[in-house]
């Protein structure tokens, strides 16, 4: 039972059992009585298991993140890693390192302070980054019985501002941008745009693809590795990449000779995402073109043969093919009109599913195809079948004709320099390509 002891200098100090059987104590009471009641209150929390050591709640919030990101880190992904890590050094630690935990726990008002002053320097998707991963850690210190709750639960993260609508190429935007992926890149660039849309796959999922990947016979993808980059560097099914080769930089440990098993790490964002992607025919046709124009180990890859990095192929390629250049002056030279400015890539996976909604597919075979999850009892019930499956391809296909005849007959000519098997298809929509043009070839394809 818990009791009272007076202080040397005054004033009282509660003694009280701890659960390993060890007296703890406070002091700073001001009577016997009160010293006495907030002992056996303690003793209340230990018996209903509610109790939390004062000692633990004053651990410091830097420790604490230390020790549970290098319990978690084996077993998640390096790229989540490197997001914790970047938001803990960035944003967490220089605020709330030396905080005890106990002081975040009664701290609310300065929780509230602190996502205002967020707000002044970073948007609300930033914001809503940061917090989270706040949030998460404090969670954590919850079930680690070092605050009884989390501060963060009430507090509104966002300022109420309206979300960016999310931009849907017509099939021609495409096409055209494709067709400046090509003068720019060459034939992956082309080929890379237009799986883009045509897919609906992420740009590490389509960027990851490597020849043994795809099955000619049923003209489709495997979605099983994506690459992912981390800290400067890029992986693939959890080993670190040669940028400038495209093979591994680093052997599994053991050799070859075993049986290869399912990596842990490396895998789609989630299990539904591993999936097989069919290609329309026409898309199939270049994406074997492309195939067999080089022999590195990544279908879309780097002119020196290495897998594409995200930054780089957006600010030199991507971004100048879709908002154009000197866009405002008509009379420069180097003026080129956009066709859909500041549309990305993933927006490409926007435009498909939103491309499949108007064509009528079910529900079930958009979210299948775009390695989703059906929410509820249709995850149980519905299942996507053949009939599904053609009515996909037999849609992207009527759009891929669709963008081609929308062309001018000056950009069917170009595309018929360099693709010629797409004569035979000008030809069955009763269209003639302008034979006066002259087709740009790109410098990557000699």
């Amino acid at each position: 039972m818990a009791y009272g002891q007076p202080e040397p200098g005054g004033g009282w100090r509660s003694r009280y059992k701890r659960p390993d059987g060890t007296l703890g104590s406070k002091s700073g009471f001001t009577s016997e009585k009160a010293a006495e009641d907030w002992g056996n209150e303690q003793e209340a929390l230990i018996r209903r298991n509610m109790w939390i050591d004062p000692r633990d709640a004053e651990t410091l919030f830097g420790d604490f993140v230390e020790e549970w990101l290098s319990a978690v880190s084996p077993r998640l992904e390096p790229g989540t890693v490197a997001k914790y890590r970047s938001v803990l050094n960035t944003h967490l630690l220089p605020q709330w390192e030396r905080w005890p935990m106990i002081g975040i726990f009664n701290s609310y008002v300065e929780i509230e302070k602190w996502v205002s002053e967020l707000h002044e320097d970073y948007a609300d998707l930033t914001i809503a980054t940061i917090f989270a991963t706040f949030s998460t850690v404090l969670n954590v210190a919850v079930r680690a019985r070092l605050i009884p709750a989390n501060p963060c639960f009430g507090i509104r993260v966002t300022s109420g501002e309206f979300a960016t609508e999310r931009l849907v190429a017509s099939p021609v935007q495409v096409l055209r941008a494709a067709m400046r992926l090509y003068e720019s890149l060459g034939r992956g660039g082309f080929t890379l745009c237009v799986m883009d849309a045509y897919t609906g796959a992420r740009w590490g999922e389509l960027v990851g693809q490597q020849r043994h990947e795809y099955d000619s016979e049923q003209r489709e993808i495997t979605i099983q590795q994506p690459l992912k980059e981390v800290g400067g560097r890029v992986f693939k099914g959890g080993r670190r990449i040669d940028l400038d080769e495209g093979s591994p930089a680093e052997q599994p440990v053991g050799g070859s000779s075993r049986r290869p098993r399912r990596a842990k790490k490396g895998r789609t964002k989630t299990p539904a995402g591993t999936r097989q992607v069919q290609l329309p025919p026409s898309v199939a046709v270049l994406y074997e073109e492309l195939l067999d124009s080089h022999r590195h180990p990544f279908v879309f890859c780097t002119p020196e043969g290495g897998p594409w990095r995200r930054s780089n192929f957006r600010q030199r390629y991507w971004r100048p093919a879709w908002d154009g250049h000197n866009p405002d002056n008509p009379c420069a030279d180097d003026h080129t009109p956009p066709i859909l400015p500041w549309f990305t890539f993933h927006e490409g996976r926007h435009t498909h599913s939103t491309w499949l909604t108007e064509d009528g597919v079910p529900e079930v075979a958009r979210r299948a195809r775009l390695g989703q999850k059906m929410k509820g009892i249709a995850r149980v019930y519905d299942h996507v079948t053949p009939v599904m499956r053609k009515q996909v391809l037999d849609a992207l296909e009527a759009r891929w004709l669709g963008s081609l005849a929308a062309l001018t007959p000056g950009e069917r000519g170009r595309l018929v320099g360099w693709f010629p098997h797409l004569r035979i298809l000008f030809d069955d929509l009763g269209i003639e390509p302008a034979r006066e043009a002259i087709a740009i070839s790109s410098p990557f394809d000699h």
